[in-house]
């Protein structure tokens, strides 16, 4: 086994959990070996550190699978697995919809996979990760025997890993429109063409808490995708709730779940959000609960001004259209966007659209969306419930 030096100095942030080695961290690498290998960390006074697989090939050059002197190895993989499945079963319950692995927050970096009913969608966006896509479908099959697995590899961030993007059945086929239910509600997943792996899982709590706010209320839901949130509005009671979203192939089922659950009261248009929120200002439209749920806007760090920017407009825009006393939630999944610089640009906004804004809730990713304390970047997801005022 090959073993990686790390620059004296430069490994405290390692140390201290972080997963990640960077490839300006590395003093050398002793051995030979093959990009995907195990290879064995250690600091300049040759204390081991951990043990992760390497790839050249990335600036994250080496992803840390164990701090401990142990064989990483199919069983390990096997194990890992079976460690985050009990993990779920504990602590979510019995519901159809929920993240089974969560990459470097379960100790599998590179590694997603998310289930929806009696179906399986995985991700191996690593190289490291992705030569052990076989153990991995094996160890999915024997522990959950699922009617089918979906590969959702045609995702960009695999070509920095030197990787194509792929994507197909791992087990069926089966029809990828996959039903279920989340909250409540019959939903349709589209496994093989919808984002990320058909549906925002993430979201799943915050979605639920919306329907506290919404009986009785005119609602308006930006980047609506396949209308989680405007669908739970509508089952809490609202008057009237419409969708925007700019996919028009999302909110083909969106329609479709709003009709499968009796949900008259939805209403969807495909739009960009940003000219939709403009036009209802300038029209004098308002609403009493209008919810923003945006993509990732700053997805690198130097994309960070002009993202809250962006973050602002919207924001804004919403603001002037809630009825006095109307509810705002707005989210953000850019973790490059930290909950401090997030609420400065509300604040902001709040100042420039002459609104006051009180705070109900602050929530963020759900239990089956574990967070590393020594990875900040496994904490993204920010959602406020704001009174405006």
């Amino acid at each position: 086994m090959a073993t990686a030096y790390l620059i004296r100095g430069r490994h405290q942030r390692i140390l201290l959990g972080h997963p990640w080695v960077y490839q300006n961290e590395i003093e050398r690498v002793a051995g030979e070996f093959e990009p995907g290998d195990i290879v064995d960390v250690r600091d300049s006074r040759n204390r081991l550190i951990g043990r992760g697989y390497i790839n050249p090939k990335s600036m994250i050059t080496i992803r840390l699978l164990t701090r401990d002197d142990e064989q990483v190895d199919d069983r390990f993989v096997s194990e890992r697995i079976r460690r985050a499945l009990d993990y779920r079963r504990n602590t979510v319950g019995d519901i159809q919809c929920y993240r089974l692995v969560n990459a470097e927050a379960d100790m599998l970096p590179g590694l997603i996979v998310d289930r929806f009913g009696e179906y399986l969608v995985f991700q191996t966006l690593t190289l490291g990760m992705d030569m052990r896509k076989p153990v991995i479908i094996e160890c999915l099959d024997e522990m959950l025997s699922p009617k089918g697995i979906y590969e959702r590899n045609d995702v960009p961030v695999r070509e920095l890993e030197g990787l194509r993007q792929c994507a197909g059945f791992a087990k069926g086929p089966f029809d990828t429109l996959v039903d279920t239910a989340e909250n409540g509600l019959k939903i349709t997943v589209d496994v093989q063409r919808g984002q990320k792996t058909g549906h925002f899982l993430d979201q799943r709590e915050n979605r639920l808490a919306t329907q506290n706010y919404a009986c009785g209320r005119r609602v308006l839901d930006c980047f609506c995708h396949t209308g989680g949130f405007a669908l739970n509005a509508a089952l809490a009671g609202a008057e009237y709730v419409l969708g925007v979203d700019q996919s028009e192939s999302a909110l083909l089922i969106a329609r479709k779940n709003a009709m499968d659950n009796s949900l008259a009261a939805c209403e969807f248009v495909a739009s960009n959000a940003f000219d939709f929120l403009r036009s209802e200002e300038r029209r004098g439209s308002s609403y009493d609960l209008v919810i923003l749920d945006p993509p990732a806007f700053a997805k690198s760090r130097s994309a960070l001004a002009g993202a809250i920017r962006g973050y602002k407009e919207i924001n804004l825009r919403a603001m002037k259209i809630l009825n006095p006393g109307g509810t705002l939630i707005t989210c953000s999944c850019s973790h490059h966007l930290d909950e401090a610089a997030f609420g400065q640009m509300l604040l902001e906004a709040a100042f420039d659209a002459g609104k006051t804004l009180r705070l109900i809730e602050k929530k963020t990713q759900p239990k089956d969306h574990p967070i590393l304390l020594a990875a900040p970047e496994t904490a993204y997801l920010k959602c406020f419930f704001f009174e405006v005022f």
